[in-house]
C-alpha cells in the first residue's frame, strides 16, 4: 500500500488518504445575490475534486464577518443563509467519501481589494470596498489603505466572530476546521512584527503578538466538538531579512498551539511583506513543515509546489509531512488523486456511476 492512500486519524475522525485540497480563494460568490453565499460554481469545483478522489476538502477562505473578506466575491459564513448553501456541498463532498474542511478567516489589512484577474487592488467606497482593520496603523504596501488599528474590544469582537464561525461550520456539517494565520492576514498580522507596531498587551513580546492567534483558537476549539480537529494555518516565515516572523517563532507558536488544542499545523510561508524574494522550487516549503513535525510532535500538512505523486509519495515516506495539501495543481487536474492512486498502487473512492472505468 502507498503511504499516500494509507488513512489518517485525527481525535475520532478517519481521512481516508493524505491527499488534500488546500483552501484556494474562487473569487465568486456575488454580492448582488446575498454577499458570501456559494453557488453553483463553488459546488462544480468543490465536488468535481471529491469525485477525483481527494481525501479532504478545505473549502477557501471564508470570512467570518463582511469586513474580514478579502474581496466582495469571498465566501463568508456569518449568517444563516450561507449556513444553508454550504449544506448542499458538504454533503455531496461526504457521499463521496471526502472529508469536508473549512478555512476560517479574516482579511485585515489586506481586505477590500478586487479579484486578481481584475488587478486585485485596493477598492474605493464606491467599488464596493470597506476600510481595512489591522493590528497598526500600517497599510500592506504602496497604494493600499491604512488599516483601522483595532481597539481591545474589536479584538474580542472577531475573537467572537470565529467562534460564531465555528458553531456555524458545524451546523453546515463540516468535518475539520482551519484557523487561518498565514499569509498576512489578520492573525499572521498579528504574529510578525513587521505588521504589527502595537505597545498594548497584543504587541511587542512574542507572547503579546501571539496572544491574539491562541484566543481565537481557545474560542473555536470552545465550540468544536473535542472529536473533531482542528487545523491552523500559518506562514512560516516572512521571508523577511530582519524584523519579520522566523521558522524559529513558527516551532515556537506550533508548540503553543499543541497545547492549546490545535491537532495539526498547515505549513505555508511568505504574504504578509510585500515585494520580498521567495526561493520558489519544487517543494520548496517542505522542510518548514518536517521542521515543525520533528522538533514538537505536532501533525503537519506541506504545501507549495508539490506537482508529482512520487514527490508527494516521498514526502509522507520520509516522515517529512503527515499530508500533502495540492493546489494548483488539483486545478490543472481535479483527478490527481484517483491518478496517483493507479500510479502508486492505491485506492480511492469511485462513484458508483463510474463503474466502467474503475480499474
Amino acid at each position: 500500500m502507498s503511504a499516500l492512500f494509507e488513512p489518517f486519524t485525527l481525535r475520532s475522525l478517519t481521512i481516508p488518504n493524505r491527499l488534500w485540497m488546500s483552501p484556494m480563494c474562487q473569487y465568486s460568490a456575488d454580492p448582488d445575490e446575498g454577499a458570501g453565499v456559494p453557488h453553483d460554481w463553488h459546488f462544480v469545483h468543490y465536488g468535481a475534486r471529491a469525485t477525483g478522489g481527494t481525501g479532504l476538502i478545505l473549502v477557501e477562505a471564508t470570512a467570518v464577518s463582511p469586513e474580514g473578506r478579502i474581496s466582495p466575491g469571498d465566501l463568508g459564513i456569518w449568517n444563516d443563509t450561507q449556513v444553508e448553501a454550504f449544506r448542499k456541498i458538504v454533503g455531496f463532498l461526504k457521499a463521496q467519501g471526502t472529508v469536508p474542511g473549512i478555512q476560517l478567516a479574516h482579511a485585515g489589512r489586506k481586505a477590500s481589494t478586487d479579484a486578481p484577474w481584475k488587478g486585485g487592488e485596493p477598492l474605493a467606497a464606491d467599488q464596493r470596498g470597506w476600510q481595512p482593520l489591522g493590528p497598526s496603523p500600517v497599510p500592506f504596501d504602496e497604494g493600499h489603505p491604512v488599516p483601522d488599528e483595532l481597539s481591545e474590544e474589536g479584538i474580542g469582537e472577531i475573537t467572537r466572530q470565529f467562534a460564531a464561525a465555528a458553531r456555524r461550520a458545524l451546523a453546515a456539517g463540516f468535518e475539520v476546521a482551519e484557523i487561518h494565520g498565514a499569509h498576512g492576514y489578520l492573525i499572521g498580522e498579528f504574529l510578525s512584527p513587521h505588521s504589527n507596531h502595537r505597545t498594548d498587551g497584543y504587541g511587542g513580546s512574542f507572547e503579546n503578538r501571539a496572544r491574539f492567534a491562541l484566543e481565537v483558537v481557545d474560542a473555536v476549539r470552545a465550540v468544536w466538538p473535542e472529536e473533531l480537529p482542528l487545523f491552523f494555518r500559518i506562514s512560516a516565515t516572512d521571508w523577511l531579512e530582519e524584523n519579520g516572523w522566523t521558522a524559529d517563532d513558527t516551532v515556537r507558536l506550533a508548540a503553543l498551539l499543541k497545547d492549546h488544542g490545535v491537532d495539526l499545523l498547515d505549513v505555508s510561508s511568505g504574504g504578509n511583506a510585500a515585494g520580498v524574494r521567495i526561493p520558489v522550487e519544487p517543494g520548496y516549503q517542505v522542510p518548514f513543515a518536517a521542521r515543525v513535525r520533528r522538533e514538537t510532535g505536532l501533525p503537519v500538512a506541506a504545501v507549495g509546489l508539490i506537482t508529482e505523486a512520487e514527490q508527494a509519495e516521498k514526502i509522507v515516506t520520509n516522515g517529512e509531512a503527515d499530508a500533502v495539501l495540492l493546489g494548483r495543481e488539483l486545478l490543472r487536474d481535479p483527478y490527481f488523486a484517483r491518478h496517483a492512486a493507479a500510479e502508486l498502487g492505491g485506492r480511492v473512492h469511485s462513484p458508483d456511476q463510474y463503474h466502467r472505468a474503475v480499474r
